[in-house]
């Protein structure tokens, strides 16, 4: 049986993966942990089981492109877990509490700094399942499901 291993990469350097290193030594398992730098685009070209996009996907500049590299990294029975912040598919269903905070944070943050990325495609805060969806399906995943969902975010998940 193959022993388990975490690969964390993180596109930009940040206090956190020195906590993961510090918590995988505290549990014992650092030599099955690794916390690097990377992007979405250039983490090494192994083949993995599962790859987690938390909060981001839609911050990118490139989701597409992100998700054609985990499509190529990914093992054949492997699968791609999104957490992405709760939105349904039109502006009208979006029009809640949640859903006008989110587009506020989203006109003023994520979406700038998507366009101002490669590509620019600035799929926003409340990009909805069905367009999460259309991007995975772009680069070939044939499954795709919502696994579970909260107030606040969607839990998504592509297989090819």
């Amino acid at each position: 049986m193959d022993e388990s291993r975490l690969h964390e990469f993180m596109g930009k350097l940040v206090s956190g993966m020195g906590a993961g290193a510090t918590l995988a030594s505290d549990a014992g398992v650092s030599a099955q942990a690794s916390f690097r730098q990377a992007t979405a685009k250039d983490y090494p070209d192994e083949y993995f089981d599962l790859i987690r996009y938390l909060d981001c996907l839609h911050d990118m500049g490139d989701p597409v492109g992100a998700a054609r590299y985990a499509y190529s990294t990914l093992k054949a029975d492997g699968t791609v877990l999104r957490v992405e912040p709760f939105a349904l598919d039109s502006l009208d269903e979006n029009i809640n509490p949640g859903g006008t905070l989110f587009y506020a944070a989203s006109t003023f943050i994520g979406t700038p700094n998507s366009l101002s990325q490669e590509v620019g495609l600035g799929l926003g805060a409340q990009a909805g399942e069905a367009r999460l969806r259309k991007v995975f399906e772009e680069v070939g995943f044939t499954r795709f499901r919502r696994a579970a969902q909260t107030p606040f975010n969607l839990i998504l998940d592509a297989r090819k």
